[in-house]
């Protein structure tokens, strides 16, 4: 099953690369993002399949090997390419790295694979395969390093009554370049839980997409991003609610610090005829604690059918509350410890909710480590006002 589908922010895929023209940045799905910056990807750059170092922290059972594209199972998922930049990457990766869990499967500690790039001239083609069989447990962790020039597809198929959690970390250096698209089929009575968390990079652009295989499927969305001074942070999501009794449930939160700093969160959830008692919310809130950053946020519903449980949205821009500042600072805590709480109090729930022990201490690290190189080093030059707040 593909995305054919009416969306308006979702193009007809096709696998031809000719359906595809170069984007010049008018199109809905390119509007937000710097094509300049891209470096070619969505234009004519040579993509090749080398110039990563890949290491794998599996428990036994598992199964995490390369396989050449013509002979993969890539395509389980149902995914077909959308963009240009994805057409691209399915023309040209000659292979495909895939993580197998078998059915029935529990497995009590994550896996951890770690992509490394070195940073050369050439831009690099790659796509993941995640399998889950019928009834497993599973826990993902994929962790971007290093510099590159990178567009990948990502696919992740999820049996009948699986559980994933899948976490994708851009711990990248400051001038690399992703482009990253990802499809997930989830069967049923599935429960899919995506964590996107961004915090390196000079350009990153995620656009996820996610589809039901059969009734009762669950999937939650999590996102934490960090963006510094110049830095470009894209999340695009669409959830395709094509069967009943299904949930969605998205959060994303991100900080904006530094001139130039740059998020867009794109979120959309079509409900289909078909798709009768299905629950859906969706919510992105930003925090911005310098002047000169720009945060977009659009949240979107496409509803076709009024036989639902619940569907809605929210979304919210500010800068640091007052009324917490003042709780804070009236009980003696000092104004640059005070921001330093508010911004970690922002952060902690997801944080939690995200349920990987093994990451907890490391997010929590990162986030300290940002808010050195702007908010806690010069705290008195930072103005705070009301939240803006968009809800449906």
């Amino acid at each position: 099953m593909g995305l054919d589908v009416s969306s308006h922010l979702h193009p007809v895929g096709s696998f031809d690369l000719a359906d595809h023209p170069v984007p010049n940045g008018r199109e809905e799905v390119w509007r937000f993002t710097p094509l300049k910056r891209l470096r070619g990807l969505h234009d004519e750059a040579v993509l090749t399949g080398t110039d990563f170092d890949v290491k794998v922290e599996a428990p036994e059972g598992v199964v995490a090997h390369s396989v050449p594209s013509a002979g993969s199972e890539r395509g389980a998922s149902g995914f077909v390419p959308t963009d240009r930049v994805s057409a691209r990457v399915w023309q040209s990766a000659a292979d495909v790295f895939t993580v197998e869990v078998p059915a029935e499967a529990e497995l009590s500690d994550p896996v951890f694979v770690t992509f490394t790039g070195h940073g050369t001239a050439e831009a690099v083609a790659g796509q993941l395969l995640v399998k889950v069989g019928a009834h497993a447990t599973a826990t993902l962790v994929l962790r971007f390093q290093g510099s590159a020039t990178f567009a990948d597809n990502v696919e992740i198929v999820l049996g009948d009554g699986a559980r994933l959690t899948y976490v994708t970390l851009q711990d990248w250096a400051d001038d690399a370049v992703h482009h990253s698209t990802q499809h997930a089929l989830v069967g049923r009575d599935a429960s899919l839980k995506h964590v996107a968390v961004t915090f390196g990079g000079d350009v990153v652009r995620h656009d996820v997409t996610a589809t039901y295989a059969g009734p009762g499927g669950d999937i939650e969305m999590l996102g934490l991003y960090f963006a510094d001074a110049g830095q470009h942070i894209e999340h695009r999501l669409f959830v395709d609610h094509n069967a009943p009794k299904t949930r969605s449930h998205v959060t994303y939160k991100g900080a904006l610090q530094g001139q130039g700093a740059h998020t867009v969160w794109i979120g959309n959830v079509l409900i289909r005829k078909e798709a009768e008692g299905i629950e859906t919310y969706e919510e992105n809130r930003n925090l911005v604690l310098t002047d000169g950053c720009q945060a977009d946020s659009v949240p979107n519903l496409e509803i076709e059918t009024g036989e639902i449980e619940g569907a809605g949205h929210a979304s919210a821009t500010g800068r640091f509350d007052d009324e917490q500042l003042f709780y804070l600072r009236s009980r003696g805590i000092e104004e640059k410890e005070a921001r330093r709480l508010v911004v970690h109090g922002f952060f902690n729930d997801l944080i939690r909710r995200i349920a990987v022990p093994e990451l907890e201490e490391q997010l929590a690290a990162t986030v300290e480590a940002e808010l050195s190189k702007n908010v806690l080093r010069d705290a008195s030059s930072l103005g705070s006002s009301a939240t803006m707040v968009k809800e449906d």
